[in-house]
């Protein structure tokens, strides 16, 4: 700092002892979500004296992808609108999918029910109460024809928020491609394929964890040889986010999540050029909002340089972390439920400030129940207004040079080397889960919010603060209760009509490659073909695989 900028300094901060003296601050200390604690001003010193906006910055599309993944950013495209959607049966998705679409969505994202995420049919006895509740129930290739019905699967991208069972639901969507006389290669989209984040945040895993690498492996490899433009995993910070994790952790634990996934495909003997590019990453947008731009830039950073300095891997495209972003559903609050579409659009704001690829605003009933068509509407009018109305793309990464912002992005990188330096000493990502080190950081970290929220530290408005008598609830969609009985005699017909000599042989064929070294996603193709259900084909991995069971305790 030079001789005139300390002077002013020093007086700017003598005036502002006085005004003090007047006006007091609101809190003793200010702090982030991470609790990282937040300065009065930054200033150009704040930075450091190794900061170097050549190394640390660069420019949009180059690395270390600070600034952007691409040149132009939204100056030349929009992120993809892609609204989060799913229930009750798959004809009742189509339709919400088709509305959407004819109002402007450009990208579909398909959330399943809790019996299709864990393996089950819908006419199981673990899928009693659960069919179609929070999201579309998909039990064969019939309810997946449904589902996609009158989409062009060559034109429109699809992700699908799949993990235990994602192998089996690519399939089904690689053969419904065929029958609308799409080859695999045309087809673009994202599978969630993201395992290890389910043992530390979500519960929705099968099988022990170096089966579900096996799988994802199994995934990599086939998707590099015959789909060229599907995203083989969406590694996933989000739901850990969900979960309690700060936004440091979410960082921290994604980014050791990809590089277990990364080392079991190498071990598997692929080279990392033959699956980088095709790696994708899902966040959460919180409600801190400079905290949550700068970790969208520092989570970007920190990937490019891991994947030069651990994989020696320093083309673009292998470097360039490709993310889709959704607001913060933990967030939402059943009070003053329209308060909701405020904290969402300015979660949306923070992750188009951060540079996301593709994003996902909630709905304001969220806390109540599944989205209804107004509200979902609304939802994606938030993103439009945003896009077409304020300004936000114009300029590509307008947050850059930000002291507040550059330092912020600095500390949450540095913090998460610091964790995935901790995770590495553990044994790798998957040792730590196995030991439950996520899982108690995270847990530790939800309690603390948790205290500040009842001491009233932490402000949620219409919760804790600025609340009001009567509670108003907007109308909530209802799943009929029918729903699994209609569906089992659709079941029921769908075995008595099959060739069953060819589903047992290919089910067979499933279990078989599950216990050898094989592919198992030309097996999973060949038995969704034959008819074979979800249920069927996951109960064959089961035998092969096991099921897994938490062996630690808080």
């Amino acid at each position: 700092m030079s001789d005139s900028n300390d002077s002013s300094r020093r007086q700017w901060e003598e005036a502002t002892d006085k005004s003090l003296s007047r006006a007091p601050e609101r809190a003793e200390s200010f702090e982030t979500s991470s609790q990282i604690p937040v300065r009065r001003l930054y200033n150009a010193e704040d930075l450091g004296p190794d900061f170097d906006p050549e190394r640390d910055l660069g420019y949009p599309g180059v690395y270390p992808f600070t600034r952007g993944v691409q040149p132009t950013m939204y100056r030349s495209r929009f992120w993809t609108m892609r609204q989060y959607s799913g229930f009750g049966t798959a004809e009742a998705t189509n339709h919400r999918f088709h509305y959407l679409l004819d109002q402007g969505q450009t990208g579909l994202s398909v959330a399943f029910d809790l019996p299709t995420q864990m393996g089950y049919d819908s006419d199981h006895a673990m899928a009693a109460g659960e069919v179609g509740k929070v999201g579309v129930a998909i039990s064969s290739l019939e309810d997946m024809e449904a589902l996609l019905d009158g989409i062009p699967l060559d034109r429109v991208s699809t992700s699908m928020t799949i993990n235990s069972t994602a192998a089996i639901l690519l399939a089904l969507y690689i053969v419904v491609a065929r029958r609308q006389g799409v080859a695999p290669e045309r087809l673009s989209g994202t599978i969630q394929n993201d395992l290890l984040k389910e043992y530390i945040a979500r519960g929705t895993y099968i099988y022990p964890p170096a089966a579900s690498l096996r799988i994802t492996s199994d995934i990599f490899a086939y998707c590099g040889e015959h789909l060229p433009r599907w995203n083989t995993i969406s590694i996933s910070g989000y739901h850990m986010r969900e979960a309690g994790s700060t936004a440091v952790q979410e960082v921290a634990f994604t980014l050791a999540n990809a590089i277990a996934y990364c080392d079991a495909a190498i071990e598997r003997g692929m080279a990392f050029e033959q699956f980088g590019r095709r790696l994708s990453f899902f966040f959460n947008a919180h409600s801190n909002f400079f905290e949550e731009a700068a970790k969208f830039r520092a989570a970007r950073r920190l990937w490019a340089r891991i994947v030069t300095e651990r994989y020696c891997a320093d083309r673009p495209e292998l470097c360039r972390m490709r993310f889709h972003t959704q607001t913060a559903g933990s967030t939402l609050t059943a009070q003053q439920p329209e308060v909701n579409t405020v904290r969402t659009a300015f979660q949306a704001l923070s992750s188009v400030l951060g540079g996301t690829q593709s994003l996902h605003t909630n709905s304001m009933d969220e806390a109540l129940g599944l989205p209804t068509e107004q509200s979902a509407l609304l939802a994606l009018r938030t993103q439009q207004v945003l896009a077409f109305e304020t300004g936000t793309g114009d300029t590509v990464d307008p947050l850059a040079g930000s002291y507040y912002v550059e330092s912020l992005t600095d500390e949450i990188e540095r913090r998460a080397r610091e964790y995935l330096d901790k995770i590495a000493e553990l044994g790798g990502s998957v040792r730590a889960i196995e030991m439950g080190f996520q899982q108690r950081e995270i847990h530790d970290a939800a309690y603390r919010w948790q205290k500040q929220v009842e001491a009233e530290e932490s402000i949620v408005v219409g919760v804790n603060r600025f609340t009001e008598g009567e509670v108003l609830k907007p109308p909530v969609l209802r799943i009929d209760e029918g729903l699994q009985s209609s569906r089992a005699t659709r079941l029921v017909e769908l075995r008595t009509g099959r060739d069953a000599a060819a589903a047992g042989d290919a089910l067979v064929a499933v279990e078989r490659a599950a216990g050898g070294t094989e592919n198992l996603m030309p097996r999973i193709v060949d038995a969704v073909e034959a008819g074979a259900t979800l249920g069927e084909i996951s109960d064959r991995m089961r035998n092969a695989f096991g099921t897994y069971q938490e062996s630690f305790s808080f």
